[in-house]
């Protein structure tokens, strides 16, 4: 277990986080709809900036029981630790979403339509290592 206990990653190892969206029932499409339109591309642009190494998405194949149940998980790569709480530059999402009052409604309407949201960073850990 002392694996997963882990210091915090150095200024020059990547950081790995999990986010987890849990949506009211019956938004889970209009979420993720709102997240590709609007967030995805800030995280492609981060991507691009050299914040970010790498983003996937999973959605669960089947149902689990409402307590345990999340509708995405979106786990990033950051360059490390101190990646994810640097201030994505103002400039850049003007650049990306001209019209803002309509980029901010959108975002609001996400948060709007999730029952939960959590962000678990992880470590691997090495299986075949004693």
């Amino acid at each position: 277990m002392a694996a997963a206990q882990a210091p915090p990653a150095g200024a020059s190892e990547p950081f790995v986080v999990e986010y987890y969206y849990k949506t009211r029932w019956g938004f889970a499409d209009e979420f993720i709809r709102l997240f590709k339109k609007n967030h995805f591309p800030v995280l492609q642009r981060e991507i691009a900036l050299g914040h970010i190494q790498r983003v996937t998405a999973e959605a669960p194949r089947f149902h689990g029981t409402e307590e345990g149940r999340w509708d995405y998980r979106i786990t990033i790569v950051w360059k490390n630790a101190a990646a994810p709480h640097e201030p994505f530059p103002e400039a850049e999402l003007k650049r990306l979403f001209p019209d803002q009052d309509t980029f901010r409604r959108e975002e609001q309407r996400r948060f709007e339509i999730l029952a939960a949201h959590w962000d678990l960073p992880v470590v691997s850990v090495d299986l075949t290592r004693p």
